[in-house]
């Protein structure tokens, strides 16, 4: 299988704006508005969104690769698209009448949190959510918000049939929450991943929904997907595109370091040999990450979903420890948190911190 590099699928001048923007975006702690228009004239907020409601409703192999480029172009960028697009794909679990309100905007983003932070108090035409959610990523210029709430009736938690406190997502409107800082960490810094709480907040049950291919409104293999391996295999593709793009700026940098006199011809052996193995390393992983993808989405079954799990995690490991091989040797550059080497390495480092895809299979 031919894996193209991520440049393949973005138009020059999206990457242009993109990269531009990252250092406006890093310091204003959220996506830069010269971003977000390019991210709404392509309609990437709207990828998982069902058709009928003017969704793109891509496929999974499709979806891997563009999300793997636009985390390339900026992990930020990327990180906000994955998510926020991610949330869009519970338009195919919503009902009909909600889900055309909630789409109807050409700049709908959803954002949220997947923690049950919240709870969710049944009353007779509908529930009263009250809870504080952290690391929403686009929560700026989200439209909407999705939470988790553990739902109660009076003081009690409901129980589903296992005999647990019930958990379902909720649906609302963005100018029902409150958004506070809360994001404080060295990398993904233009993701404006902040904090949002809503008190008292009465809602109709539509705002309500579940996410199971049972409970699927849209009649559409994208929704029949299993939402964990769909979730593994989008932050896998995010955290190999900025690997991809560290080893990119280090083939410049390392460039420049062979023409220099200063160095042997014993040391520019060892950067050429280096860049070379974790190039192809990679390549090796990002091969059979896709040959996954594709396999499950063309027959869904038990052993193709374990292998999109398991290379999703190797992906992701090998990704951030070629940009630790790679990071000695490229110098000061790399450690001043103004340069796009710097910015690059910390996105990686702290992307690969989602406890998702930690741990092997």
């Amino acid at each position: 299988m031919e894996i193209k590099h991520p440049s393949y699928y973005l138009q020059p001048d999206w990457v242009k704006i993109i990269r531009e923007r990252a250092p406006e975006a890093e310091s204003m702690a959220q996506l830069h508005p010269d971003q977000l228009a390019v991210i709404y004239e392509q309609g990437w907020f709207k990828i998982l969104a069902p058709a009928v409601y003017s969704g793109r409703e891509m496929s999974l192999p499709e979806l891997v690769r563009l999300e793997e480029s636009i985390s390339w172009a900026d992990g930020s960028v990327g990180w906000v698209v994955t998510l926020c697009c991610g949330a869009g794909w519970f338009g195919g679990f919503l009902q009909q009448e909600k889900a055309k309100a909630v789409f109807g905007n050409s700049k709908v983003c959803l954002a949220g949190s997947g923690a049950a932070t919240g709870t969710a108090t049944v009353t007779e035409n509908g529930y009263i959510i009250n809870g504080t959610w952290k690391y929403a990523s686009g929560a700026h210029h989200a439209t909407h918000f999705t939470a988790n709430c553990i739902i109660k009736k009076s003081d009690e938690n409901v129980l589903d049939e296992e005999g647990n406190a019930l958990i379902l997502p909720f649906i609302f409107d963005s100018k029902d929450a409150e958004v506070f800082p809360a994001w404080k960490y060295v990398g993904m810094m233009g993701t404006g991943s902040d904090a949002f709480r809503v008190t008292n907040l009465v809602v109709n049950g539509d705002c309500c929904f579940k996410i199971d291919p049972t409970a699927a409104v849209i009649d559409s293999a994208l929704y029949q997907y299993p939402f964990l391996q769909l979730a593994e295999a989008t932050l896998a593709a995010n955290i190999s595109g900025i690997a991809i793009h560290f080893m990119d700026l280090c083939a410049e940098i390392f460039d420049k370091k062979l023409g220099m006199d200063k160095y042997s011809e014993a040391q520019k052996n060892i950067l050429k040999k280096t860049l070379t193995r974790l190039q192809d390393e990679l390549g090796i992983e990002r091969s059979e990450f896709y040959i996954a993808i594709d396999s499950s989405w063309n027959g869904c079954n038990e052993k193709a979903l374990d292998a999109v799990s398991s290379t999703s995690r190797k992906l992701a490991k090998t990704a951030r420890e070629c940009v630790d091989q790679l990071y000695p040797y490229c110098g000061l550059q790399a450690a001043n948190p103004e340069s796009e080497i710097n910015k690059t390495w910390r996105d990686i480092h702290t992307a690969s911190q989602h406890s998702l895809l930690t741990f092997p299979m």
